[in-house]
């Protein structure tokens, strides 16, 4: 059996899971860069098992078409709009998840509010420059926080905002009075909620429903003063109406985790975006999340090759 971990960027799959479980005269190979995409077919080609993280490398039908020995693909997560499930099974290879831990990417989500707000890239560059105080930072004491989705990012999201005296308001396409009053939240309309919020999160699962679900028209009713943020999925926002936004001062600044094409490519515009705090898509990526990863994913092999696999998606 021929398995491959595919983008462990931080190059720790091997030391947090008990790999030599593995049947003996198994053959583990890793993955620690992505993969050039015209590349992906010829380099997956030998293997019978593929672990992947998340949406870091897509399996289109177009691929898993050309991947004749793929017998299993186990992916991070319960989740994974990266995959076509329906090809996979079409082809009987189970799709098989692990669990996750925590609400990381709501804790990353105020990482980069405070950064924004509190100045805290800029200052710290400056300090060691040799310049001492270059500018004002915010309170977020009585400010309203502005949240698209309400889901179980979105509550934590709204807690803290409550704990530091925010105002929290909120919408998505389903959300009731009732559910954003037990969050804490008023809820209100669209347009109201990205005109009057000063900084505006988006907390929404990524669906042909919701893509492009923030674009010009919401960057355009924003205040000036107003901060934007997104930890979510990049197809939920208009790359291109919010770069616009940000070069031509509609908004004040934004905080980015998720980008159309990752890893940023040389010449991204991202990279010349003016005030951005730029994370690389590190909303779940922590110890404690990777350990449940790989040792979830060890998992689903020994009980697939038991006959007997566990977390199937789409069953």
């Amino acid at each position: 059996m021929k398995i491959a971990i595919l983008d462990d960027y931080q190059n720790v799959a091997r030391d947090l899971a008990e790999w030599h479980q593995l049947p003996n005269g198994s053959a583990l190979t890793v993955f620690d860069r992505p993969i050039p995409a015209d590349e992906v077919a010829a380099a997956l080609e030998p293997y019978d098992v593929l672990v992947i993280m998340r949406e870091r490398t897509p399996f289109p039908a177009s691929l898993i078409d050309r991947l004749p020995n793929l017998r299993l693909l186990v992916t991070t997560g319960q989740r994974n709009n990266a995959i076509d499930l329906a090809a996979c099974q079409a082809r009987g290879i189970p799709v098989c998840g692990t669990r996750m831990v925590g609400t990381p990417t709501a804790e990353l989500t105020w990482g980069l509010i405070l950064a924004l707000v509190k100045r805290i890239p800029a200052e710290e560059r400056a300090l060691r420059e040799g310049r001492w105080q270059t500018g004002l930072t915010q309170g977020l004491a009585g400010k309203r926080l502005g949240l698209v989705g309400l889901g179980k990012l979105g509550t934590q999201v709204a807690a803290v905002g409550r704990a530091f005296g925010m105002e929290v308001a909120a919408w998505s396409p389903n959300l009731t009075d009732e559910r954003a009053a037990a969050a804490g939240a008023a809820r209100l309309d669209k347009r109201e909620l990205f005109a009057t919020s000063d900084i505006v999160s988006v907390h929404l699962v990524l669906s042909d429903r919701t893509r492009g679900v923030v674009g010009a028209e919401e960057f355009a009713a924003m205040k000036p003063t107003a901060l934007f943020v997104n930890t979510s999925r990049a197809g939920l926002v208009d790359e291109t109406a919010l770069l616009a936004a940000l070069h031509e001062h509609c908004i004040a600044g934004a905080g980015i985790d998720v980008y159309p094409v990752e890893p940023l490519p040389a010449g991204s515009p991202w990279l010349d975006a003016p005030n951005t705090v730029l994370t690389p898509h590190l909303g779940y990526v922590t110890r404690e999340n990777c350990e449940v990863f790989y040792r979830d994913a060890l998992e689903d092999i020994l009980a697939w090759r038991a006959g007997n696999p566990v977390r199937v998606l789409g069953a």
